[in-house]
């Protein structure tokens, strides 16, 4: 009988390239003329997800505000659905000054 290395399983954790920070907080997407207030579960350097139902598509793409102070700018692409809690999404911080803030916050933040 011959044995075989198991394939190694990759886990949603593994396949992140940053940890993501416990934080609650609100977010404010412009959604065509609309403007859509939803809750931040959890933040990354590149993402977070937002608790919205109904939830936007994978590859809709919006410009949100997180309400910080002072409010931060974020251009947003839906990375992943989970019907009835919400979107995970990535992101770039929209404006150089952004930047610092951003990591400002995720220092001051637990490990989920």
């Amino acid at each position: 009988m011959t044995t075989q290395p198991l394939k190694e399983v990759t886990t949603k954790s593994d396949r992140r390239k940053f940890l993501r920070r416990k934080f609650r907080g609100k977010l404010e997407m412009e959604w065509g003329s609309t403007v859509l207030s939803a809750d931040v579960r959890d933040i990354g350097p590149r993402g977070l997800f937002v608790e919205l139902t109904p939830p936007l598509w994978i590859g809709a793409a919006f410009r949100a505000r997180l309400i910080l102070s002072p409010i931060l700018l974020l251009d947003c692409t839906v990375a992943r659905v989970e019907p009835g809690k919400g979107i995970a999404v990535v992101f770039e911080v929209a404006e150089e000054s952004g930047k610092a803030q951003l990591e400002s916050l995720l220092v001051s933040l637990p490990a989920v």
